[in-house]
């Protein structure tokens, strides 16, 4: 696209006045300093100009003074602003604002709750999030999603699905005691036939689940690195993260990353597979819940993040992003109802969601067991650690589940990451650049340069200091066009 453009410019500019060439050349050299001019484009060529913008992403860092061009879908130049902004069909003054690349959530169930799930690309949006990643949902309810997101009748983020949860014999989402949003994996061989049924389906990228047996888990690993998908993973119980981490593209929620830093971590994971194993007449949802139980508390009470244990497991996982999912984690710690906003955004919701909401808030949130205390704190270390180890963090909310607001439990994600030792800059960097490497998709995603997708949020404040301005949205560019 980029090239075709180019062809079209120096076309176009034989046309162009000598004189009028000459002043916009040396009137963009006087303003950019040692800086190259942009190059003069036919002025019905642009599509929308963001002007005298703060640049912002996790590659170029701030660039104060620029001018954003796009041309539909695409990001054609981002150069000094001159005296003279370029003309298009729609400039936008950017003086005092601040450009962020369009955030992503990476970690989402649109069809988790069905009462929202129409609403949910309007949320999403309002929010500046313009691309999210569908972590679990059964494909009958999820294609026809995937369909409206992509087919260009609504407003919609760009969306990325993984289809079901693939879980082992037993599956912990099937419907019973909680929404089905899994399937069984029993066998290699139905791992690799249910691998392919969503290479079929167009699935971006698998999702797998916490009762597999090592033998299917390398099954679908083995599978998916045939077709060229993308894994998204929690810790199975069976496989200790140290060895299941390195194998997949994300981790969530640190899910069982305690249990592989216990000092007798080896013993322990025998112990669960014989269990997963031998399940007997148990849900798979009772099943998860009691290893949980069993497992969790004793791994919380004395585990050190420092020991020599932990430190290997959190040097295992450099190549691995980590989607913690710390809203989630630390709900119980942190309430919802402790924010001063989270009523208002609770509004936004329809009114039967938004009640139930307000009452599961009101009657369990903030009063948390010891162990759920200790989890919130043990995640938001955690973090902090393999950030500083240099392992790569990704931003997800789980929206709805946990009475995940779509769109503004991004950003309290944000802040969470920052309060687990993120800068400002890196946790933008977790919903931005960090979602596009997963998928591979970095040459389009992620950043604020020629070549890249229209996707961007025009801000009041500056994040790169205060992480909850990106909150204070002024505009959101969806696929190079102003949605809000």
């Amino acid at each position: 696209m980029v090239a075709v453009l180019r062809n079209h410019t120096i076309a176009a500019m034989k046309y162009l006045n000598t004189a009028l060439l000459t002043l916009m050349f040396f009137l963009g050299l006087a303003l950019s300093g040692c800086e190259q001019p942009a190059e003069v484009v036919p002025s019905d060529t642009f599509s929308l100009a963001i002007t005298n913008v703060t640049a912002i992403d996790g590659v170029s860092g701030v660039r104060t003074g620029v001018t954003v061009v796009l041309q539909g879908d695409e990001i054609v130049s981002v150069e000094p602003s001159a005296a003279t902004p370029p003309s298009a069909a729609q400039v936008i003054d950017g003086s005092g604002q601040f450009l962020i690349p369009g955030l992503w959530d990476m970690h989402v169930h649109v069809t988790y709750e069905p009462r929202l799930t129409q609403q949910m690309p309007e949320l999403f949006l309002d929010y500046g999030i313009t691309s999210v990643r569908d972590t679990g949902g059964m494909l009958p309810a999820l294609l026809p999603e995937i369909e409206r997101y992509r087919g260009g009748d609504i407003q919609a983020p760009r969306i990325f699905f993984s289809g079901p949860l693939l879980d082992g014999s037993k599956v912990v989402y099937d419907g019973d005691d909680r929404p089905e949003i899994g399937i069984s994996n029993a066998t290699p061989e139905e791992a690799r036939a249910n691998v392919q049924t969503l290479v079929d389906a167009g699935a971006d990228f698998i999702k797998i689940y916490e009762l597999v047996s090592p033998e299917v888990f390398t099954a679908l690993v083995d599978a998916a690195g045939q077709h060229n998908l993308p894994i998204a993973s929690h810790v199975p119980l069976a496989l200790l993260a140290d060895n299941a981490g390195p194998q997949v593209g994300t981790m969530e929620h640190l899910r069982n990353v305690e249990l592989a830093c216990a000092e007798d971590a080896d013993v322990l994971v025998v112990e669960r597979l014989q269990t997963i194993t031998n399940p007997g007449e148990v849900s798979g949802y009772a099943l998860r819940s009691a290893l949980h139980a069993q497992y969790r508390p004793p791994a919380l009470a004395s585990v050190d993040i420092e020991s020599a244990r932990c430190q290997a497991v959190i040097n295992s996982l450099r190549n691995t992003i980590q989607v913690p999912t710390l809203r989630l984690n630390s709900i119980f710690k942190y309430s919802p109802l402790g924010r001063d906003d989270w009523r208002e955004h609770l509004g936004n919701l329809p009114e039967p969601v938004a009640a139930e909401w307000l009452q599961t808030a009101e009657q369990f949130f903030g009063q948390g067991s010891a162990d759920a205390l200790k989890m919130s704190d043990w995640s938001l270390a955690l973090v902090g650690e393999m950030f500083r180890a240099g392992v790569p963090i990704g931003a997800g909310t789980d929206t709805p589940i946990g009475q995940a607001i779509p769109g503004y439990s991004l950003h309290t994600e944000l802040e969470r990451l920052v309060e687990a030792g993120l800068s400002p800059l890196e946790a933008l960097h977790s919903a931005t650049i960090r979602p596009a490497e997963f998928l591979n998709l970095q040459a389009s995603f992620g950043q604020i340069q020629a070549g890249m997708v229209g996707d961007l949020v025009l801000l009041a404040a500056d994040p790169s200091i205060d992480i909850t301005n990106t909150r204070k949205i002024n505009a959101v560019i969806s696929r190079g066009e102003v949605v809000r």
